[in-house]
């Protein structure tokens, strides 16, 4: 496996809220955390972004502790700064100060030149019927591509 294979997804994200927007951030990283992704030991369910300022932080982010760390390893759910550029960060802060949005992300991967890159998803939550909705039109797709797979 390479390393550039590794897309950790929220899979949750698309269940529990509504996608209205993305975008793809760096992430500030220290120490033995790139290795960890490296390595897919990272979790980004319980992940959430904040705006304090004119900074983007995403809390909650699983980065796992290296193996192969000594006593200077990281810790394993400390808040990490994203890297976007002012404007979009501004442009994203009045979105969010509206009612009922929210920052989450949605995937972790490691780009093309090994760097670590966070997409991270303007939502809003949905209603349960929602949810309800998108597990009919989900068991309705399902169904219809199991008749054309069989015939």
């Amino acid at each position: 496996m390479s390393f550039t294979d590794v897309k950790i997804k929220n899979r949750k994200a698309s269940y529990e809220y509504e996608i209205l927007d993305k975008v793809t951030a760096g992430i500030q990283l220290q120490g033995t955390e790139i290795k960890s992704i490296r390595h897919g030991n990272a979790g980004i369910n319980e992940a959430f972004c904040q705006i304090k300022g004119d900074e983007i932080f995403v809390v909650n982010m699983h980065i796992a502790e290296y193996e192969l760390g000594t006593y200077a390893n990281h810790e394993p759910k400390r808040v990490r700064k994203l890297l976007m550029h002012k404007n979009e960060i501004a442009k994203w802060k009045k979105k969010v100060n509206e009612k009922g949005y929210t920052l989450i992300p949605t995937l972790l991967f490691i780009s093309d030149n090994g760097k670590a890159k966070l997409n991270v998803a303007l939502s809003q939550g949905k209603k349960i019927h929602d949810k309800r909705d998108s597990i009919k039109d989900r068991d309705s797709k399902r169904e219809l591509d199991r008749l054309k797979k069989a015939f």
